[in-house]
C-alpha cells in the first residue's frame, strides 16, 4: 500500500475515495513525527536501503517489555487485581475511555474482556490475595470434573450439591474480573496522570445484581418486550427485562455527551448464543460449565443465565457510578466489537457498530428522534427508538480505481429473504455452506444450506424476515433484533471479515473500519468480492482498513467504499503489520492503530509481537505508517486513547503471556527462522530469538504476568507527536 493510498486514508486527498492501490515497498520513508520503534521485519517506514535491512534484520531477539520510541515513558496505572470501588481491577483489559472531570482530574473507564485460564491460575492468590478468596479450589474441581471430561451442567445440580459450591466458587470468582470499571485519575503538576481512588470508582462484573438486585442492569427497546413475555418456547430466568451483569466486554467507544458503550462481545464462550424463533433463550445446559485447567467456559451456567441477555452494546455513565448501565437492543445483539458514534445537531444520532466473527456483518442504527445538542445527556434516550440496518457492499467496477459502493438494508419484518448463495462463493474456489436461521422454527439457532435448490426452498418458504419470526409489535422486532446475525444473513448482508473497530475521521466525517482477517471458519466466511489480497487472493490472513462514504440517514441509504491499507509482508502488498484492530484519530487526524495476531499462529510469527502504528496525517511523514510501540510477549495491545491536551496515550496490555504463562527465566527462549525480503525484493534469512512466556509487568523472572493499563508520555513533555 504505498503513500497516496494512506493519504486517501486520512482524508487528504482531493478525490479520497479514488485512489489508485498500487502495494509497494516503496522508498525510505519521510521523518516520522517520533523516533519509530523497530519492528522485526523490513518495513517501508524503517529509512533503511536495501543492505541496510539485510544488516539490521540478520539477527532479532524479541523484549518481554512494553518497548517505546526513544524519549518516551510508560506508567502502569493499574494491574489486575488492584481495589476498584467493591471489587478489583479484572483480567484482559481491553477498550479504554477518558473523560475529563477538570484540568487534573478524570475517569477512565476500562473493559474487562475474558479470562485467560493459565494467566489467571498461576496468578490468582498473588493478585487477589488469600483474604479475598485467593485459595479457590482449582485443582479439586478439575479432578471432580475429570471423568465427564472437564464440563458439567451445573444448572442441573441440586442447590446442596458440594461440586456446584465449588463451581460456583470458581466461576463466580472469573465473573468478577470481567465486565466494565470506571478508575478515578489525578494528573501531578506538569507530570503524569496518577491513580486516585475515589467516589466515581465502580465495578460492574458478570455477575453485578446476582445476589443484589439493586445492581442489575437495564434494557432499552424491543427486546425488553421479549424478555417479559411469558409464554415462550425457550428457557425463562424468571427476571424479567432485568439482567444480571456483563461480560465477554471488547471494545466500546464515547458518546458526545460523556457517556460510554462498552461491546460484549464473545458471549457464546460462556452462555448459549443460539436463540428461538421468538427470541427467547436455549437452556443453559445447552454452554455447560467447563474446566479442566486449560479451558474456562460455561460461567453463566452455575448462575441460569438467559443467553439472550448477552451480546448487546451497554451504555454506562461514568459521572453516575450508582446510575443503571443500559443494554440498547436497537443496537442489536451479536458479537459487537466495534462502535462509532455520529452526533450532529438537526440530524439523527447514527451509531456504527461490527460483528466480530468470520462473516460478521456491518451494522448502523439510525434514531427516529434528531439531536438539538450534541452534549446534551438527554440524548441517550434516542437509543431507546429507531431502526437497524446492515451494510450490503457492492464489489467495486471496472475503472473505478478500487471504489465501491453499497446500501444499507433495514432489519425489520418486511425486509425480503435474500442470502448469499454457496455458488457466490464457489466461483472464487471456494465451498461454503450458507448459514441461515433453523428452517424448523421449533429448532433454535442456525442450519447450513450447502445447494442453491436448497436456498431457493428456503426464500419460497420465508419470503420475508415476517416468516421466520413470527408475532407482532414489538415482540417481533425485539426476536429480529436478539437474533440479528443471522436474521442479516437471511436478508442478504456481505459477510465481513472480522469487523473489529471502526472510528469517526472528524476531517471528512467517513467512517474508518478495522477489518482484522479475511477467511472463513464454521461460523461463516468473509465475502470474497470485497475482501481479496492484493492479487486478488480470496482469503487474505492479514486484513484491512477501509473507509467508508456514507451517503446520510435514509432508509435503505447507500455508501462509498474502498480499501486504503492493507495488512501483511511489504513484498506481499501489505505495510508490515498484521490483524489491524483498535482504531483512534487524534484532533491533528493521525490515525493511530493497534494490532490483534493470533500468537497462536505460526504462520503469523513473521510480524512478531502486536504493535501499535501511527499514520500521520499531515507534515514530511503524511501517507507513512510507523510503529510506536510492541507490547510484552504474547499479548495485545488494546483500547488506545488520549487525555485532553493529548500529551498521554493509555493503553491496555491485555493477555500478557497468554500461551506459555510465566516466564521461569530468561533462558526460556526459543529460535525461529524466517525468510525475508529486502526492499530491493532480494530473499534472505533471519535468525530470530522468541522469548516463551511473559513476566510483564514486574520484569521478574518466575513472577506471573498481569494485565493492566499504562499511560505514556514524553519526557520532555508536551504533544505526543511532533510537527
Amino acid at each position: 500500500m504505498n503513500r497516496r493510498d494512506l493519504l486517501s486514508l486520512l482524508g487528504l486527498g482531493a478525490a479520497s475515495l479514488a485512489a489508485t492501490a498500487r502495494p509497494s515497498t516503496g522508498a525510505p520513508a519521510g521523518r516520522a513525527p517520533f523516533p519509530p520503534v523497530p519492528t522485526p521485519l523490513p518495513v517501508p517506514s524503517d529509512g533503511l536501503d536495501a543492505a541496510g535491512q539485510r544488516r539490521r534484520y540478520a539477527r532479532v531477539e524479541l523484549e518481554d517489555r512494553l518497548v517505546l520510541p526513544e524519549g518516551y515513558r510508560a506508567e502502569v496505572l493499574a494491574v489486575w487485581g488492584d481495589p476498584v470501588a467493591d471489587g478489583r481491577f479484572g483480567f484482559n483489559n481491553d477498550h479504554l475511555s477518558f473523560l475529563a472531570l477538570g484540568p487534573d482530574q478524570a475517569l477512565l473507564t476500562v473493559n474487562f474482556e475474558y479470562i485467560s485460564p493459565r494467566t489467571w491460575r498461576e496468578g490468582y492468590t498473588e493478585a487477589v490475595g488469600e483474604a479475598g478468596g485467593g485459595d479457590l479450589p482449582f485443582e479439586a474441581l478439575i479432578e471432580a470434573l475429570s471423568p465427564a471430561g472437564g464440563r458439567v451442567d451445573a444448572s442441573s445440580l441440586a442447590e446442596d450439591d458440594p461440586l456446584l459450591g465449588q463451581i460456583r466458587r470458581v466461576a463466580a470468582a472469573a465473573m468478577a474480573d470481567l465486565g466494565v470499571g470506571v478508575i478515578e485519575l489525578e494528573r501531578e503538576p506538569e507530570g503524569p496522570w496518577r491513580r486516585r481512588p475515589g467516589i466515581f470508582d465502580r465495578r460492574i462484573t458478570g455477575l453485578s445484581g446476582w445476589r443484589d438486585p439493586a445492581g442489575r442492569l437495564g434494557v432499552t427497546g424491543p427486546a425488553a418486550a421479549v424478555f417479559r413475555r411469558c409464554a415462550r418456547l425457550g428457557y425463562d430466568d424468571g427476571l424479567g427485562e432485568a439482567i444480571i451483569g456483563s461480560f465477554a466486554n471488547c471494545a466500546g467507544g464515547e458518546t458526545p455527551w460523556g457517556t460510554v458503550l462498552s461491546a460484549e462481545e464473545n458471549v457464546q464462550s460462556q452462555v448459549p448464543e443460539a436463540v428461538h424463533a421468538d427470541g427467547s433463550s436455549v437452556a443453559p445446559a445447552a454452554r455447560p460449565f467447563a474446566w479442566d485447567g486449560q479451558r474456562l467456559d460455561g460461567l453463566g451456567n452455575p448462575f441460569g443465565l438467559a443467553g439472550n441477555k448477552y451480546g448487546w452494546m451497554v451504555e454506562i455513565d461514568p459521572r453516575r457510578p450508582r446510575a443503571a448501565a443500559l443494554k440498547h437492543s436497537w443496537l442489536g445483539r451479536f458479537r459487537h466489537e466495534a462502535v462509532a458514534v455520529k452526533a450532529e445537531a438537526g440530524q439523527p444520532l447514527i451509531v456504527y457498530s461490527g460483528c466480530d466473527r468470520h462473516g460478521g456483518h456491518l451494522y448502523r442504527f439510525v434514531s427516529s428522534g434528531t439531536i438539538i445538542d450534541p452534549a446534551d445527556p438527554a440524548n441517550s434516550g434516542l437509543f431507546a427508538q429507531g431502526r437497524l440496518e446492515v451494510a450490503r457492499f457492492d464489489p467495486p467496477a471496472a475503472g473505478t480505481g478500487g471504489e465501491g459502493r453499497g446500501r444499507w438494508l433495514p432489519l425489520e419484518p418486511s425486509t425480503p429473504v435474500d442470502p448469499l448463495t454457496p455458488a457466490h462463493f464457489a466461483r472464487f474456489g471456494l465451498e461454503q455452506a450458507v448459514l441461515l436461521p433453523h428452517s424448523d422454527r421449533r429448532q433454535p439457532g442456525a442450519e447450513a444450506f450447502a445447494s442453491e435448490a436448497a436456498v431457493a426452498a428456503y426464500r419460497r418458504r420465508f419470503p420475508s424476515l415476517a416468516e421466520l419470526y413470527p408475532g407482532e409489535g414489538e415482540e417481533q422486532m425485539g426476536a429480529i433484533l436478539i437474533d440479528a446475525h443471522l436474521a442479516a444473513c437471511a436478508a442478504g448482508a456481505t459477510p465481513g471479515a472480522r469487523p473489529e473497530d471502526t472510528v469517526i475521521d472528524p476531517t471528512s466525517g467517513d467512517l474508518l473500519i478495522a477489518f482484522t482477517a479475511g477467511g472463513g471458519s464454521d461460523d461463516g466466511r468473509a465475502d470474497p468480492a470485497i475482501f481479496r489480497g492484493p492479487q486478488g487472493q480470496p482469503t487474505w490472513p492479514y486484513g484491512w482498513i477501509m473507509r467508508l462514504a456514507d451517503g446520510g440517514p435514509a432508509r435503505g441509504g447507500s455508501f462509498r467504499w474502498r480499501m486504503v491499507a492493507t495488512g501483511g509482508a511489504p513484498w506481499q502488498g501489505g505495510l508490515g503489520f498484521s490483524n489491524p484492530d483498535n482504531l483512534a484519530v487524534d484532533r491533528r487526524g493521525h490515525l493511530w492503530m493497534t494490532t490483534d495476531r493470533s500468537t497462536r499462529s505460526a504462520d503469523l510469527d513473521l510480524f512478531g509481537n502486536n504493535s501499535c502504528w501511527v499514520l500521520p496525517s499531515r507534515g514530511p511523514s503524511a501517507g507513512e505508517a510507523f510503529c510506536f510501540a510492541t507490547g510484552p510477549m504474547e499479548c495485545e495491545l488494546t483500547g488506545p486513547c488520549f487525555d485532553a491536551s493529548e500529551s498521554t496515550l493509555f493503553l491496555a496490555v491485555q493477555h500478557p503471556g497468554d500461551d506459555h504463562g510465566s516466564r521461569p527465566s530468561l533462558e526460556a527462549r526459543e529460535a525461529q527462522s524466517h525468510r525475508l525480503v529486502d526492499r530491493s525484493g532480494r530473499p534472505f534469512e533471519q535468525l530470530r530469538w522468541v522469548p516463551l512466556g511473559s513476566n510483564w509487568p514486574s520484569g521478574v523472572p518466575g513472577r506471573t504476568p498481569r494485565p493492566g493499563v499504562v499511560a505514556i508520555r514524553r519526557l520532555a513533555g508536551g504533544p505526543l507527536l511532533d510537527g
